[in-house]
């Protein structure tokens, strides 16, 4: 059994999800968000996010990260900038915990899990919440998208190289 950790980067809600199983059985998952306040300095929201996902890696141990990748909208640029600058404490936390680290575009983690690209978010967290099981809507959104990216990594994580291309003491111990 693996256990992958999924992480949706946000500045305001950093979703977090764990997915435990063997291959396509889900056999447990829990979820949940890091939360910071707009009140805050961007320096002391960012150190918050990794000083808890490094507590999070600690205290769950997982085999694997996967990250959503970072986008931009041409609309909103600044936006962007700020999200991978918490994409890259997070991607600090799994590296300094000895993990291997996937990305996963939005619109591929759509895909493998609705089975189409361009699905709503609502669409996602149904077809989560379906492949889980779980019997009411899961909350906060972040927390789904995480899920999916758990399950994302689950699902592949016998069958596919993309994992050897974290740096980590740890890789030894991927088939």
């Amino acid at each position: 059994m693996v256990k992958i950790i999924g992480i949706d980067p946000g500045l305001a809600a950093t979703g977090i999800g764990l997915a435990s199983g063997t291959g396509f059985k889900v056999d447990s998952y829990s979820f949940g968000s890091i939360d910071t306040s707009k009140d805050t300095a961007l320096p002391s929201r960012l150190d918050e996010i990794f000083v808890k996902i490094l507590d999070i890696l600690k205290d769950e141990n997982p085999d694997i990260m996967v990250v959503e990748d970072v986008f931009s909208m041409e609309k909103y640029p600044k936006s962007g900038i700020t999200l991978g600058k918490v994409s890259g404490v997070i991607l600090l936390a799994g590296f300094q915990a000895g993990l291997p680290v996937m990305e996963v575009s939005v619109r591929e983690a759509k895909q493998v899990i609705t089975g189409n690209g361009n699905a709503s978010k609502i669409q996602l967290e149904k077809s989560v919440r379906h492949l889980l099981n779980h019997p009411v809507p899961i909350r906060p959104n972040h927390s789904s998208d995480a899920l999916a990216l758990a399950l994302i990594g689950l699902f592949r994580y016998e069958n596919e190289l993309l994992f050897k291309t974290g740096t980590s003491a740890r890789q030894k111990n991927i088939k």
